[in-house]
């Protein structure tokens, strides 16, 4: 059963579900609240269901096709070739997939929406070019992973705009809340794109051996690591500036709170993160860089509690049903 769960990554598969709850629970709904209006979406666990299989589908994959790499990178980890035969794991690879598309499709009729239609199925179809040819290629892969986790977070907003304009029609987008939706969720959507976009190429720079003996042209194959490493650090500024550009033009509560958190929940943790790429000499060193990058996406993410409280302050509304802030 350990080598199953190995094989879908079961912890991440928990991670994805956690960022979709927080988005709809603690995100969506208190936006919805601040106009009057109540969620229309209760099929929230049909969404997860839907992404964490499609999800655990593109993990198999990935092992699938990596069984030479990992047997050089990662052999202490190896689940396909070492526990489970590639036949077997293109078989639930297939199952997986199925059931996710599935899920997802029923999810798109119920609100009526090809959007959703649309990304459950192109999806899976990026995690097969990914695993098979993109995740070689330079910086390709890197972005098409960044664009699903990202498209994971926008989904959440996607489909609950999808069954508000079932339930109200046109006029839902004569209100503020699609406008809303878009900003906030856009912001995340963007912060978790840089973040895995980080992390995928910090990893690339673990993997190299690997990777080069597979004659894949990743970053730090083509690039070199030194000049990958000034390309994080870019990224790194470029996100610190892009949070504090966010937080100046669209974060318009009373009080430090907002700012306090990017700078020490954030900023510091993006400082810390940019002298590990810089210190990291080993495969260990990157591996404890990338565990960083993704715990600051976590942090990142734990800011919808904070845009909770912020909004429930600020216009009246009560957290979680239970009670009101003053």
């Amino acid at each position: 059963m350990s080598a199953y769960l190995r094989l879908v990554r079961f912890q991440n598969l928990i991670f994805i579900a956690f960022i979709q709850i927080v988005m709809d629970q603690v995100v969506i709904a208190p936006i919805l609240q601040t106009y009057g209006f109540d969620s229309t979406f209760g099929m929230l666990g049909l969404l997860i269901s839907a992404t964490i299989l499609i999800a655990a589908a593109g993990y198999v994959l990935n092992d699938y096709f990596d069984v030479k790499i990992d047997t050089i990178n990662r052999p202490d980890k190896q689940v396909v070739g070492k526990y489970i035969t590639k036949r077997s794991a293109m078989l639930i690879h297939q199952i997986l997939t199925g059931l996710g598309v599935f899920l997802g499709l029923l999810l798109a009729y119920f609100a009526r929406s090809f959007t959703i239609a649309f990304i459950f199925i192109v999806v899976p179809g990026l995690l097969w070019f990914y695993s098979a040819s993109y995740k070689r290629q330079f910086l390709i892969g890197n972005l098409v992973v960044a664009f699903i986790t990202a498209i994971t977070v926008l989904t959440v907003g996607i489909t609950e705009l999808a069954f508000l304009q079932k339930e109200y029609g046109k006029l839902i987008f004569e209100t503020p809340i699609p406008s809303n939706f878009y900003g906030w969720m856009g912001g995340f959507a963007l912060f978790a794109f840089i973040c895995t976009l980080i992390r995928e190429i910090i990893k690339d720079i673990e993997d190299e051996n690997g990777d080069k003996e597979m004659e894949c042209r990743t970053l730090p194959i083509v690039w070199g690591t030194n000049k990958t490493k000034l390309f994080l650090y870019v990224l790194i500024i470029v996100t610190v500036f892009g949070l504090l550009l966010f937080n100046h033009l669209y974060i318009h509560f009373e009080g430090t709170l907002t700012i306090r958190y990017i700078i020490f929940g954030l900023i510091l943790p993006f400082i810390i993160l940019a002298y590990l790429i810089y210190t990291s000499k080993n495969p260990l060193d990157y591996h404890n860089a990338a565990n960083l990058s993704k715990m600051i996406m976590l942090i990142g993410v734990m800011y919808g509690f904070v845009f909770y409280y912020l909004q429930a302050k600020t216009f009246g509304i009560s957290l979680f049903n239970l009670f009101l802030v003053k």
